[in-house]
């Protein structure tokens, strides 16, 4: 995974000359103030890189051309300190494709009532100077964020970072590689796509591989490698009796540690970060894949079940956005319902649920897997901590792709499931299972989730309009009688706007 500490945000202040050379020394400094801020607030995950003042088109447009070819630059925050007459930032913001921050704000708090002149106000003139700068964001349609207030407060930088944090799965996106070991489940609607139109309107690329590549690397995997894997098995996780040394099963557990290791070669011999199997082509292979996937999950790696490549593009992304919180991301998938009262979800898979959201110490077990036609596979198996979260899933309509996410609950399952040999969570979704099932069903929401108990709703609302995408929310205040309008309108919209 990327390491936030190599990306970069670059702080742009706006001002012009009329008021003088010290006016724009002052500037200046104010702006490194605020910059410096930024930089060593907890709630910024990415350097800040301050720039000098702007003033004028010639350095606006190359400064908006060096982020472009920047490899670090993932997004400009721009504030404008004085009055910045907007004309001069047509060039640079009409070639600017990074992402863009409007920072509305000023840099004292409160107004120097006793000794408020002029020369003060001249100088602080963001209350207009921004507006001037909103003008020109509104007449060129671009896609921006805007955060109000005071630099210092922690909810505008918590605003911000979390905004930043949407950037860095966009800048990840742009070079994501999605393998697909084989092709999807067979018959099935939802993960099918066009990957063309994915590729240029989310940027990441999808390409299909034979599982006999995959099985060619696992079959280059050194007897010394599997023992070293299979040891660190031993002391992460609560192993079952038949997998350890010397039990009937330690077979597989070698042969699932030599799948892991033979996938983990594969991904990064062809610089892919994402990834799909379907148990319907495992050719060559002794099992499904299950703790190797769990395991590259809790790394970083995106992954869908069953071909499903949008979903595994989408766990990436979530994965990205959530580095450095506490609580994880996940492949999910709505699985069964508990229909009594509010409703509750008992969210799994046939064995790929990423540890990073559970709170407990997984068990590595071996259990009959009816479909596939193979081996027994190992896999962990945990429950989901409890508390907020996001589930979310891509929706390819032919015309435009969507996000869809609701705002759920985890909670800790009512009874043991002593007999349920797979990971899971159970959760209660917003406002309940009734709104919720009918409002993702009417929006023709996947089964294949991306769940989030690190991310909240405005990380994948900042994501989906950095990359253009239609965005739905199922929360607290949702009713079906409007978000069946909200569904009209969107339709209308995105009709109208491919038009244009």
């Amino acid at each position: 995974m990327a390491h936030f500490g190599d990306l970069e945000a670059w702080f742009v202040t706006g001002s012009q000359h009329l008021y003088g050379p010290d006016v724009l020394k002052t500037v200046q400094q104010h702006a490194d103030t605020i910059a410096k801020a930024l930089a060593v607030s907890p709630q910024i995950p990415v350097k800040i890189l301050l720039k000098p003042v702007m003033t004028g088109s010639e350095s606006i447009q190359q400064l908006c051309l060096e982020a472009n070819s920047s490899g670090k630059c993932v997004a400009l925050i721009a504030w404008m300190h004085t009055f910045s007459p907007a004309r001069m930032w047509i060039a640079g913001l009409r070639s600017l494709n990074r992402p863009l921050l409007h920072l509305h704000t000023q840099f004292n708090q409160e107004l120097p009532w006793s000794t408020i002149d002029m020369d003060f106000m001249n100088l602080n003139q963001s209350a207009h100077g921004d507006r001037e700068f909103g003008f020109i964001g509104a007449r060129m349609r671009l896609k921006r964020k805007i955060v109000v207030g005071f630099w210092q407060d922690a909810e505008v930088q918590a605003e911000t970072g979390a905004w930043l944090r949407a950037a860095c799965a966009w800048h990840d996106a742009q070079r994501l590689k999605v393998v697909r070991f084989g092709d999807n489940m067979r018959n099935v609607a939802v993960t099918e796509g066009n990957k063309v139109s994915a590729e240029i309107k989310l940027c990441y690329s999808v390409n299909g591989y034979g599982v006999g590549d995959l099985t060619d690397s696992i079959q280059q995997v050194s007897d010394a490698e599997v023992n070293k894997l299979t040891d660190e098995y031993d002391e992460s996780y609560r192993v079952s009796e038949s997998l350890r040394q010397g039990g009937c099963h330690r077979k597989s557990l070698q042969d699932a540690a030599r799948i892991e290791i033979g996938l983990r070669h594969f991904l990064a011999h062809n610089g892919a970060h994402a990834f799909t199997d379907t148990f319907e082509d495992l050719h060559g292979l002794p099992q499904l894949p299950g703790i190797a996937v769990q395991r590259l999950m809790a790394e970083g790696y995106g992954f869908g079940a069953e071909g499903d490549w949008k979903t595994a593009a989408l766990v990436r992304a979530v994965k990205v956005m959530g580095q450095g919180l506490t609580g994880g991301a996940s492949f999910m998938e709505d699985y069964t319902y508990h229909l009594k009262g509010p409703g509750q979800v008992l969210g799994a898979h046939m064995l790929e649920v990423c540890p990073s959201i559970t709170e407990e110490k997984p068990s590595a077990e071996i259990h009959p897997l009816s479909i596939g036609g193979k081996a027994d596979p190992v896999r962990l198996v945990f429950t989901a901590g409890s508390g907020k979260a996001v589930n979310a899933t891509v929706v390819g309509l032919g015309n435009r792709f969507r996000l869809l996410v609701n705002q759920v609950t985890l909670i800790p399952p009512e009874h043991d499931l002593p007999k349920l040999p797979v990971a899971r969570g159970v959760w209660i979704p917003e406002p309940n299972l009734k709104v919720a099932a009918t409002g993702w069903i009417l929006a023709g929401g996947s089964h294949h989730t991306a769940l989030s108990r690190a991310l909240k709703s405005e990380h994948l609302e900042s994501f989906a309009d950095m990359a253009g995408i239609e965005y739905l929310l199922i929360d607290t205040t949702t009713t079906i009688a409007n978000f069946q309008k909200e569904l009209r309108w969107n339709d209308v919209y995105h009709h109208m706007a491919d038009g244009f």
